[in-house]
């Protein structure tokens, strides 16, 4: 039987809930069913950063779950998804996932994709870090997670948040083996590289 094309996203109450939002919008053209959730945190982030509400996020997904509701269909392993992105994921979140506390349908969802099998790719978001978050991570990753900041690649020569914003997103959407056409893959080095401006 063929998992259906289905991904869970997740939107935490860190900064750059535009990464949650764009992914929404690269899976949809990409014709990919999504699922959504979103912390209450994140509404207050979503509202600060980008001037959107929940409802207005209603169009860009599939389906949009209450982050309270822990009996979702994506809060069961029998429901098959490719898996969930994280984007993005705060150390409150990180934490719940390595350590296998499920206090929300977010980290319930992301404890189902890791018993699963399943691809689950965090998008920390957070700077700098200490020791804790870095055992997080450590741990996280154990269990089966990949966590991926969303780190600039400057190597595409982006000329606007959004070049960025796409670039990362794409990068990460790439783990689930899903092309969107956002990335600018790398062809080699440059013959020519620009000359270098004195300052």
């Amino acid at each position: 039987m063929t998992t259906p094309r289905r991904i869970v996203v997740a939107i935490s109450g860190a900064s750059g809930a535009v990464y949650g939002v764009r992914a929404l919008d690269l899976l949809g053209a990409a014709g990919v069913e999504t699922h959504l959730v979103v912390s209450r945190s994140a509404q207050m982030t979503l509202l600060q950063e980008l001037g959107l509400r929940l409802p207005d996020l209603a169009a860009r997904a599939s389906v949009v779950h209450n982050a309270q509701n822990v009996g979702a269909t994506i809060a069961s392993g029998s429901f098959r998804t490719l898996g969930m992105l994280i984007a993005p994921c705060s150390i409150r979140t990180l934490a719940e996932i390595a350590t296998g506390v499920t206090s929300s349908l977010i980290s319930r969802a992301a404890d189902v994709v890791l018993k699963e099998r399943r691809r689950l790719v965090l998008m920390v978001r957070e700077t700098p870090l200490h020791l804790g978050h870095l055992r997080a991570m450590v741990a996280a990753t154990e269990h089966g997670a990949i966590v991926m900041p969303p780190v600039p690649a400057f190597y595409t020569r982006p000329d606007t948040v959004d070049d960025i914003v796409n670039h990362s997103v794409g990068r990460a959407l790439d783990l689930f083996d899903i092309e969107t056409g956002s990335v600018r893959r790398w062809a080699g080095l440059d013959r020519d590289p620009p000359e270098r401006v004195e300052t």
